[in-house]
């Protein structure tokens, strides 16, 4: 594929709502509130901004990117609404700085929404396909990942409910949360059994969120922002046929994308600073952690119970509590992230600060394809 020059592009405006179960407000409610947050982040005047991509995946109405941003100010401009299962908003932010790194606009917003109480069918997500009939849900794909993991490496099933004590207690100190109660170790492996030996506390809840990010190009951030943080790689792989699968454990698309966004950004795993990364379920944190490179095979749950992921250890993930704590409205969860990591590289994250980031990476996989080995894998890189 022909390089063309991109322009540089960064973040300069970011906001959430609170995630949880919300019923009562709806879509345009929750989307609403985290675009007038952005907004107000950066002191953009609405009609600055060129574009909106909205990603949605449980919605219940057309044009909800527009029903959104009209009520912001936004109107008369490109507007398009994407879908990527639990990585749409993941694309949506990579729609925005292409757009802008390819010179189409100047600014742009991203915005995720879902509100998965009241829109998400009943029961638990499976594919419509051959292998959602014979009971491949979602939770029965972690379950047997991490048996796959357990298998192959000696670990533990108390080494995978860690990831959950883990994101609790950063979800503890995160005002946008779902969940704000720590865990001990005993809670989460005693919780209702959802697929053995997945349990309820290792599961990310049904909840309902927004999150909204606004880019700039280069020459324009002094107007908005002394504090630029720039995102400097990303990169959107789509699953290969499950025949050609190294293992239950390993996402090939996950390795790609992250080699892509690494080469892109002009940095390796041992740069990285903070993580943001898909855990669903608690089962997927430590293989996910190793698609990045960021430890080698097998090596993941080690240096979990070491404290290495911690806040304060040497590659914090999840300092927001991530899926597991924060909640995960599929569409919210990618440009969540985003903006979580962009609070991190400001010095504006709290009582859940990383001391001195300077590079943070978004990791969101999501979907499930019949004869694939997985839907998509998007990787957003941003640098201070």
């Amino acid at each position: 594929m022909k390089k063309i020059p991109l322009r540089r592009v960064a973040v300069i405006g970011v906001g959430m709502s609170k995630f949880g179960k919300q019923p009562e407000k709806g879509l345009v409610a929750l989307g609403t509130e985290a675009c007038l947050a952005a907004i107000k982040d950066c002191g953009i005047v609405p009609k600055n901004i060129e574009g909106v991509y909205c990603a949605n995946a449980f919605g219940d109405t057309g044009c909800l990117g527009q029903q959104i941003a009209m009520q912001v100010g936004l109107v008369s401009r490109e507007m398009a609404r994407v879908e990527n299962a639990c990585a749409g908003g993941t694309t949506a932010v990579r729609e925005v700085f292409y757009a802008i790194a390819t010179g189409r606009w100047d600014t742009g917003m991203a915005v995720g929404v879902d509100s998965m109480t009241t829109c998400m069918p009943k029961g638990p997500i499976v594919a419509k396909d051959i292998d959602g009939e014979l009971g491949l849900s979602m939770p029965a794909y972690g379950a047997m990942q991490m048996q796959r993991y357990i298998h192959k490496y000696g670990a533990t099933i108390e080494q995978f409910a860690q990831v959950s004590v883990k994101n609790h207690i950063n979800g503890s100190l995160n005002p946008y949360a779902m969940y704000k109660k720590v865990f001990t170790l005993e809670e989460v492996l005693n919780s209702r059994m959802i697929c053995e030996p997945l349990t309820q506390l290792m599961v990310s809840p049904v909840s309902d969120g927004a999150a909204a990010v606004i880019l700039c190009a280069e020459d324009k951030v002094k107007q908005y922002t002394t504090k630029p943080v720039w995102m400097v790689g990303t990169s959107l792989i789509s699953g290969d046929y499950t025949l050609f699968a190294k293992d239950m454990d390993i996402s090939t698309m996950g390795e790609q994308a992250s080699a892509e966004a690494y080469e892109m950004a002009g940095i390796g795993p041992k740069d990285i600073d903070v993580v943001e990364l898909h855990d669903a379920f608690a089962s997927v944190e430590i293989p996910n952690i190793e698609d990045m490179g960021i430890c080698k095979r097998g090596e993941g749950a080690h240096l979990l119970m070491e404290g290495h992921f911690d806040l304060g250890g040497k590659v914090p993930v999840n300092p927001s509590g991530g899926l597991l704590a924060q909640g995960h409205p599929l569409s919210a969860s990618g440009v969540r992230q985003i903006a979580e990591l962009t609070w991190h590289l400001r010095d504006q994250a709290g009582q859940r600060q990383v001391k001195g980031a300077k590079i943070g990476v978004a990791h969101m996989e999501g979907g499930v394809v019949s004869g694939l080995q997985g839907g998509v894998c998007g990787i957003n890189i941003v640098m201070r």
